[in-house]
């Protein structure tokens, strides 16, 4: 390799179709060194890594159990007190506590590339066309209403109108812990069942951003929330241009993040309008949109640093200082978010889904029957990420936020076991030539875990 420093194309630097590429280095015969075209880079091969649906769900998984661990150990009070420890300039009023850093701050990054994700879908990707779509779509709708229903019977049943503010919790779905507990006792299931439960989160995540921007907003501040809608706009200027400069981005989102914080809004909010900035198709000749560029770049450091970060904070439940598991799970709020999350995620997933394809002309995607809808349901139940996110939106002082966490990671666990052993006795089931019964044989070349699956 040469002794000078190699350059890394931005996104808006990569090579143009009909340019020639840089060169790499290559022999004088135009070959390149055997090691150079099989070996990637150490940064490349920590991308692929963190990235791996399996690994991501891995991580937060850990960061979960560390953070329990710890806050029921000899030395919980060390926890609370790291959690507790505040940083930030207080003349912007961002002197805030570590745990609400990584709920407000370092969750704007995942929050980002959800908005980026969601821009590539409805542009160029499954939500496109609304008729292929619309099975999944209102199959999240269902998973997202039914939750909300149960729980808000079981709370108004035991636990009293202050109870009833975490409506919302039981409605969310953390799809990188679903994709993992997928992509491993998913096996030999058809790859289309993936593309569903993407789909469905996608939609999901939309409600989930719809639901914090709207029900958990107390006071909203009309000029930081100007300020923020210009600095989106710039953003979307620049972020369109041919070249863009990452020195120009970086402290522009950052401004805009503040002011979105300072608004009353939750922040996160913030990370999903920049990431809808993003274009998704490709522009200035380039190979790629920058949708996916942009997706490639920022995904590793929010699956590996922001969400394992949050999850740590957030899952710290004590229940040795709570009264013990019984007492916390006992509660009416806790009741109400395990029956929302393990219970009403399947009914409303399956339930809209049979419904839908009974009554409408609407079909599932070819290799998909309603039967495997049952483990996509359970996996739809496992809330984790952004259900303890609304959880502390929805009692921020209040003696509920606790039970509410314990409900989130007990019924998220259960949800995923029994999803587990859901998908593999669908696996081993036999299947039929058409089983979304369009009347056309389903022509599957794909199953999760195969080889050409692994090339994803």
């Amino acid at each position: 390799m040469s002794t000078h420093e190699q350059h890394t194309p931005t996104p808006d630097e990569s090579p143009r179709t009909g340019e020639p590429a840089p060169s790499t280095g290559a022999t004088p015969s135009g070959a390149l060194p055997l090691a150079t075209a099989e070996r990637p880079s150490a940064g490349r091969r920590w991308k692929r890594w963190v990235t791996r649906e399996t690994t991501g769900g891995a991580l937060l998984i850990g960061a979960a159990i560390l953070a329990l661990l710890w806050a029921n150990s000899p030395w919980r009070a060390a926890y609370f007190d790291l959690a507790a420890f505040t940083v930030g300039p207080a003349s912007l009023h961002l002197d805030l506590s570590l745990s609400t850093w990584a709920a407000d701050g370092l969750l704007a990054i995942f929050f980002f590339v959800v908005g980026v994700e969601l821009k590539q879908e409805f542009v160029a990707g499954s939500l496109r066309n609304p008729r292929e779509a619309g099975v999944p779509m209102l199959a999240a709708v269902g998973g997202m209403v039914v939750p909300a229903i149960l729980y808000v019977t079981v709370a108004l049943w035991g636990g009293g109108a202050d109870a009833v503010h975490g409506w919302a919790i039981p409605t969310a779905t953390d799809i990188a812990f679903a994709l993992a507990v997928l992509a491993v006792f998913g096996r030999g299931l058809p790859t289309a069942i993936r593309t569903f439960l993407l789909t469905l989160a996608v939609v999901d995540d939309l409600l989930a951003i719809i639901v914090i921007a709207v029900f958990y907003t107390e006071t909203l501040h009309w000029a930081p929330l100007g300020l923020a809608l210009v600095g989106v706009a710039l953003f979307a200027f620049l972020v369109r241009r041919r070249r863009t400069h990452w020195w120009l981005l970086l402290p522009l989102a950052l401004v805009v993040w503040a002011l979105v914080h300072a608004s009353g809004i939750h922040a996160t909010v913030a990370g999903v309008l920049l990431g809808f900035m993003v274009p998704a198709l490709a522009i200035h000749g380039e190979k790629t949109s920058r949708t996916h560029q942009y997706e490639h770049r920022v995904k590793p450091i929010s699956a590996g640093i922001a969400l394992p970060i949050f999850a740590f904070f957030a899952a710290g439940v004590s229940l040795v200082d709570g009264g013990g598991v019984g007492e916390m799970i006992g509660q009416p709020v806790a009741i109400g978010i395990i029956v929302g999350l393990v219970v009403g995620k399947g009914i409303g997933v399956l339930g809209v889904t049979a419904l839908v394809t009974k009554l409408t002309p609407l079909r599932l995607a070819p290799g998909i029957g309603v039967r495997d809808l049952l483990p996509v349901g359970l996996l739809a139940g496992i809330g984790f990420t952004v259900s303890l996110l609304i959880a502390e939106l929805s009692f921020p002082d209040s003696g509920h936020t606790e039970s509410a966490k314990a409900a989130v990671l007990l019924a998220s666990v259960a949800s995923a076991l029994l999803a587990a052993a859901a998908l593999r006795w669908d696996a081993r089931r036999k299947r039929s030539d058409d089983m979304n019964e369009d009347g056309l044989p389903d022509d599957i070349s794909t199953y999760i875990g195969d080889a050409a699956d692994d090339e994803r």
